[in-house]
């Protein structure tokens, strides 16, 4: 019996349709890993098959069928708890399960009566419920719960001490606490969302394991192209497909799947082209037949009105003929997803030494997260970086310290006089709930905006090589009108992705490029860092985006 069925399942909020006609099965052994796009509804899946929203409320799918069998637990991006929460209160609810079988065997165990079944013929009574008993708490491994949390929190570089308060964590710590936790807690039916996120090599192994190893079902929502590789048995595309609905690829790995997808888009731009020009043929045809009709078939004054009067009929149905001829044959096809357009960034300005660096640090320490005695880190122009280590090991701080966003409490930093430097950081550097002068939320465009000005006032933008928010192919139009707090968490990204981009920078800092966002766009942006002449640094986790790049210059923090 499947844990999970979902039939024809579609959401949609109020005015804003997220997702239609998806279907699958998850039974022991499956592992489906979700993709699509930013704002395509991968997480708002999740809360529809958990049957529970962010808050805590019922999620039902505004249409189709969602059919549940067995325990189900859901690790979202987020961890939303009360204040004042620990580690040892998550590890108690998680785990609440596990402990209810174990006590319930026992339980059962001490009420059985041994001396009454000796013998028996028949089955005696209450050995049926032990034996079920049982089987649910072997496959739990309930006496084992204990040993697996540490071993799980361990592994994944989580807090262990029970009484630390889950608001004095970082995302990525508390993240990973809860992740170990549903780990232990061997539900029939797990499912996660972008779990790699916040994870080194080290831990990205023991997960893959772990998702390896899983008696039930998986769903996974994941950007990681190597983990699907890795894990997934199926993968499901939640983007459209020229079909209006989501795919399921039934063939496993990675490229299995970018292969098969990428036929299919070659299929779909090569008909919505042909679809557009014949629309345009229509609508020229359209125009030219009834405009010969208004010149040429007017009849003059004093002219035989009936006799032309009848070739102004035949001609008529003529044009009507051909438009309903063209109208049938014509196929609407939707218009084929958004394509990253790089924008053209400058190696240097004009006047720039090209031996020197466009920015350097020199023996940098910054508090106790970051200390390089005796290191060197120079980026040339058009120069390329790969920052890597594990986590903790300080490469966020050195991004920020090459970008001048951190002060320096030891050595030297030093940057090219003019030297525009973009960054996109893990953590979102607008607020989701920006408000504007008039006090309404701050859409794409008016943040955008706000950007710009503030960039020129301080001469840090040159007005004729500003980058249009919507020519980048990140987000929509309509995204971009939408204030920033409706975005998703994949969409923020973008967003944060644009605003490095905006002023054309000389130097493109990006730590940990591919959270959240959608790996078709992360293998569009690989490619576009290893052709621009702009100075690129990156820092990541992502396993194939190292392999990638791998022939750039890599700084390895200890």
């Amino acid at each position: 019996m499947p844990h999970l069925v979902a039939r024809d399942l579609g959401f949609s909020y109020p005015g804003r349709p997220v997702f239609r006609g998806v279907s699958f099965r998850v039974s022991d052994g499956v592992r489906l890993g979700v993709v699509g796009e930013n704002g395509s509804g991968k997480s708002t899946l999740l809360h529809v098959l958990s049957g529970e929203a962010a808050d805590g409320t019922p999620m039902a799918p505004s249409s189709g069928e969602v059919v549940r069998h067995g325990t189900l637990a859901l690790v979202e991006q987020e961890l939303r708890t009360p204040p004042g929460t620990t580690v040892g209160d998550v590890v108690r609810a998680t785990l609440t399960d596990v402990r209810a079988a174990a006590d319930a065997l026992d339980a059962a165990a001490r009420a059985f009566d041994h001396d009454a079944s000796a013998g028996a013929d028949d089955a005696p009574a209450g050995l049926d419920e032990l034996t079920e008993l049982l089987a649910r708490a072997e496959h739990l491994e309930a006496w084992d719960a204990d040993r697996r949390v540490d071993e799980a929190l361990s592994r994944l570089g989580a807090p262990r001490d029970r009484t630390r308060r889950l608001d004095e964590l970082s995302v990525g710590e508390r993240y990973r606490v809860r992740l170990a936790c549903r780990l232990a807690e061997r539900t029939d039916l797990l499912l996660l969302d972008e779990p790699t996120n916040h994870l080194d090599d080290a831990a990205i192994g023991f997960l893959t394991q772990q998702l390896a190893a899983w008696r039930g079902g998986v769903v996974v929502v994941t950007h990681d192209r190597q983990l699907l590789d890795d894990v997934a048995t199926a993968i499901l595309d939640l983007d459209p497909s020229m079909h209006g609905t989501p795919t399921l690829y039934g063939q496993p790995g990675y490229l299995s799947y970018r292969f098969a997808k990428n036929q299919a888009l070659v299929r779909w731009r090569q008909r919505y082209r042909a679809e557009r020009k014949r629309a345009e043929q229509l609508a020229e045809r359209l125009d030219a037949s009834y405009e010969g009709l208004s010149d040429e078939w007017r009849p003059p004054k004093g002219s035989d009105k009936h006799r032309r009067g009848t070739r102004a009929r035949i001609h008529v149905k003529a044009a009507d003929r051909l438009i309903q001829k063209l109208e049938a044959e014509a196929v609407e096809v939707p218009v084929p997803p958004l394509e990253l357009r790089f924008p053209d960034l400058l190696a240097m300005s004009p006047g720039w030494d090209p031996g020197e660096p466009v920015v350097e640090v020199r023996n940098p320490r910054v508090g106790k997260r970051l200390d390089l005695p005796g290191t060197r880190v120079a980026v040339p122009p058009s120069g390329r970086l790969l920052v890597v280590g594990p986590n903790g090991s300080g490469k966020s701080t050195l991004l920020g310290a090459l970008a001048g966003n951190l002060p320096l409490d030891r050595g030297t930093r030093r940057a090219t006089d003019g030297a525009r430097i973009g960054i996109v950081g893990q953590e979102e550097s607008v607020p989701v709930d920006l408000r504007m002068g008039d006090g309404r939320l701050a859409t794409g465009f008016d943040a955008y905006a706000r950007e710009a000005l503030d960039l020129l006032a301080a001469g840090a933008l040159d007005p004729e090589l500003l980058v249009p928010v919507a020519y980048l192919g990140l987000l929509t139009e309509d995204d971009l009108d939408r204030p920033l707090a409706e975005l998703s968490a994949g969409q923020r990204r973008r967003f944060e992705l644009a605003r490095a981009l905006l002023a054309v920078p000389h130097l493109l800092i990006l730590d940990e490029p591919t959270n959240h966002l959608s790996i078709d766009l992360v293998d569009e942006l690989t490619r576009a860092l290893q052709a621009t002449s702009a100075a690129v640094v990156v820092a990541t986790h992502d396993r194939r985006m190292r392999d990638e790049l791998a022939d750039w210059p890599t700084l390895v923090l200890p």
